[in-house]
């Protein structure tokens, strides 16, 4: 490979111009250069550009109702945006700032929701944004037409979606994340979205006992710890580690169990509620239904707290703790593989240590299909923005080849490379990706590769999907050059044991354990509970989330049996069963247009 040290000038270069290798392998793109103030080089007709001005420096406020930051981008990604459109990103987090509700009551009543607005869902808080005009409608003044040519190009069915579903028929008022590639079949990558992944050299080391249910985990995950008790830095270890700054209607890290039987909340277009939803039948249940996962799942976590298994500061601590936890090796269980990776180093891979696929005989792991509409969660310009063509100009190179390329994997040069026309890691990208805290040289940003990720917390397109400039996928992983590199230890013996499978998505798919949610387009907007209906659901979800925490932490049976009745009972008397049954009510028109697909 290449040195991966390149010269301040050299990556200043790459930024501004537009490379002649990368316009030939586009397939007619643009290679993520709007049509209008584009950089010295050559336009969509081949003809030569002059260089642009350079332009004002401008700070936009990205008020994410996803990110787990808060405050100005730094590192090298926050180099990369502001060398190619001069723009510095304030990063607004309504996660840190008492949760999405009252954050974003506290914006919609002071006018204002920031320049770029990420919203968690297409539902409620998007609609009352849309009637109250607090965002920009992108096909005023041609805004979209003249500053949007990558997404009208890559992403025109999700255009499509939101201007029937939500503009009238006529106006856009953002975009769907996750566009995907207009076919069939999970659309992860190596891993999907939920599987349990134990430690696995210990599992190993236990001789691989069986698991039939999700409770059979529980005196592995005992004897795991009986052998290492330690971290590496000498802290105790725990089966699990909880964290509630992501709990939305009910405690999240127990509806994970719901989506390792193939079922989450929400069906894929209406809002979540209090009903748990197959991503490929016509099964429901509720979320305190009495042998429903839910509640299976927090008597799963009261008996692991009373086995010592269960991390103590779950109640107080944030998602960060967790992850640094993991990194630390105080963990022996993940619900998402894709938290392994900071575990997962080269260095443990090779000794054979690390987190792998364990599934146990009930699991049919939930997966999200390609959708060419876009997912739920929303790009939206606030109508205050003072300079809405340029954050246009940044979203549009999101939905181009080059902006989801570098926002994934790095810039080009510092991890990554291209060879042959295929993209290759450099040593620093083998060392760096996907998220640790190799340090980056200067001329690139500096700081921790870890830390100088994007943190607002939302994609443009699947992973998965086929970068067309290259023939590859974007997902590092997924890519020749990676895949055919020799396995590591960990691998070589976790292949050997689940029937010469290479990675835990192809043994999910080869033993039937995987549900796929097909995406459906139904050319209207999810349907809104009433303001009396959504009061109840934010009383009954308070009521669910604080019994939950209660009942994981009791003291011995008959308290957990005390909870939850009680539980129950002021959420039934709070208008749970009324809010159900008119989430059931949608999810049953969503499996009518199921059957039409």
């Amino acid at each position: 490979m290449k040195p991966i040290r390149k010269t301040l000038a050299v990556f200043l270069a790459f930024i501004l111009i537009v490379s002649t290798a990368a316009a030939c392998s586009s397939n007619n793109g643009n290679n993520g250069n709007t049509a209008t103030d584009k950089p010295a080089g050559t336009n969509n007709a081949g003809e030569t550009t002059p260089p642009k001005e350079e332009r004002e420096e401008i700070t936009i406020d990205v008020f994410s109702m996803l990110s787990n930051f808060a405050g100005e981008q730094s590192g090298w990604y926050a180099k990369l945006i502001k060398d190619k459109f001069n723009i510095k990103l304030n990063i607004i987090a309504s996660n840190l700032e008492g949760g999405g509700d009252t954050k974003f009551a506290t914006m919609m009543a002071s006018g204002d929701l920031g320049d770029l607005v990420v919203f968690g869902d297409d539902g409620q808080k998007y609609l009352d944004a849309i009637k109250a005009g607090m965002l920009v409608d992108w096909t005023k003044d041609k805004l979209l037409e003249t500053y949007g040519k990558n997404i009208l190009q890559y992403a025109p069915k999700a255009i499509e979606k939101n201007k029937a579903n939500f503009g009238g028929g006529s106006s856009v008022y953002g975009i769907g994340f996750d566009v995907g590639d207009d076919k069939d079949g999970p659309s992860e990558g190596l891993d999907l979205t939920y599987h349990p992944n134990l430690r696995w050299d210990l599992y190993d080391q236990l001789g691989r006992p069986q698991i039939k249910t999700m409770e059979d985990y529980l005196p592995v995950l005992k004897q795991m710890q009986e052998l290492q008790p330690k971290s590496d830095s000498g802290r105790p270890t725990y089966a699990f580690s909880l964290w509630a700054d992501w709990d939305g209607n009910m405690m999240m890290n127990a509806k994970a169990w719901a989506g390792l039987h193939g079922f989450d909340e929400g069906d894929g277009f209406n809002p979540g509620g209090f009903s748990l939803v197959s991503a490929d039948s016509g099964e429901y249940q509720g979320v305190l239904d009495e042998d429903g996962y839910y509640l299976r799942a927090l008597k799963l976590y009261y008996n692991a707290n009373q086995m010592g298994l269960l991390d103590s500061d779950s109640v107080t601590q944030k998602f960060e703790d967790v992850v640094n936890k993991m990194k630390d090796g105080q963990l022996l269980f993940t619900w998402f593989p894709w938290l392994d990776d900071t575990y997962n180093t080269q260095e443990h891979l090779n000794e054979g240590k690390g987190f792998a696929l364990v599934p146990f005989d009930e699991e049919r792991t939930f997966s999200y299909g390609y959708d060419p509409y876009g997912g739920n969660r929303v790009w939206a310009i606030g109508s205050k923005a003072k300079h809405p063509e340029r954050i246009l100009e940044f979203l549009d190179w999101l939905y181009s080849p080059e902006g989801m390329m570098v926002s994934n994997n790095g810039p080009e040069g510092l991890t990554w490379e291209m060879k042959d026309g295929k993209p290759v890691l450099t040593d620093f990208g083998v060392e760096a990706l996907p998220a640790n805290d190799t340090v980056v040289p200067d001329e690139f940003g500096g700081g921790s590769f870890k830390d100088g990720k994007s943190q607002i917390n939302n994609t443009s397109f699947k992973n998965t999907n086929i970068n067309p400039n290259t023939g590859e996928p974007y997902d590092y992983n997924l890519w020749t050059s990676v895949l055919e590199k020799s396995p590591t230890k960990l691998d070589q013996n976790w292949r050997a044991a689940n029937g010469g499978a290479l990675t835990a998505k192809d043994y999910l798919i080869k033993n039937n354990k995987i549900a796929v949610l097909k995406p459906i387009f139904t050319g209207t907007a999810p349907a809104v509970r009433s303001d009396e209906l959504e009061q109840k659901r934010g009383q009954v979800a308070d009521v669910i989330k604080q019994y939950s925490w209660k009942m994981v932490f009791a003291k011995n049976d008959a308290e957990f049996t005390k909870l939850r009745t009680e539980m129950i009972d002021k959420a039934k008397g709070l208008g749970y069963e009324e809010v159900l049954a008119w989430g059931v009510e949608q999810n049953k028109k969503v499996f009518e247009y199921r059957k039409q697909e």
